[in-house]
């Protein structure tokens, strides 16, 4: 594993605003969220044999909450010291610490899924996140990340970040559906389903 200097990264989630971070704000969120957490839970229905769940870059937990009621035991970290106490108070029966996704404290084949949601466009080495995972995950992956660039589209409709083309500030990785797919294919294992959510990519995978 290369050794991260995290002094010189580009990502700087200390500067990003993760409150409000999958909450229903106004019914339009309200909508989009729940369809991508019922494409999350269809995918879940689609594994086998799954005990253990660890969600990794839970932010504030509000999206432990809900993948909390579709798995038996579930843990979770975040990189962010800063964001741990609200996670857990938002999810008081739930081990949740800190840890880098670079870095992860399990050992070898001990998750049998590993939920990475709305991380992976905000880190520097996307494919080094994914060895790691790998590393310590028994046989399944769910992996959710904007769908480029319908996300920067809907964005510039509701006037947002529009001096930044609708990038949204902390995202410095795009991927299509096609491309990443090829990415987890590469980095991580066999793809058995795929969900599209406006404005998501969901994939399950398999662990080669």
């Amino acid at each position: 594993m290369k050794r991260i200097d995290y002094s010189k990264l580009k990502a700087k989630p200390e500067t990003e605003d993760f409150s409000g971070k999958y909450e229903n704000s106004n019914y339009i969120s309200k909508y989009l969220l729940n369809n991508y957490f019922k494409a999350v839970n269809r995918l879940l229905k689609l594994t086998e044999n799954v005990n253990t769940g660890h969600e990794i870059g839970i932010g504030e937990g509000n999206s432990t909450i809900r993948l909390k009621d579709m798995i038996d035991e579930l843990s979770g970290s975040e990189f962010l010291e800063k964001l741990i106490p609200i996670a857990r108070k938002n999810n008081p029966n739930i081990f949740i610490f800190q840890e880098s996704v670079y870095e992860l404290k399990f050992e070898k084949n001990s998750i049998d899924l590993v939920f990475l949601l709305e991380v992976l466009e905000h880190l520097d080495y996307p494919k080094l996140a994914l060895k790691e995972i790998h590393r310590i995950s028994n046989r399944y992956l769910i992996l959710g990340v904007p769908n480029e660039p319908l996300w920067r589209i809907l964005n510039l409709c509701r006037f947002k970040y529009t001096g930044r083309f609708g990038n949204t500030p902390g995202h410095i990785n795009h991927w299509s559906r096609k491309s990443i797919i090829k990415l987890v294919e590469q980095n991580y294992g066999r793809i058995l389903a795929v969900e599209s959510p406006i404005p998501w990519t969901i994939i399950l995978a398999e662990k080669y």
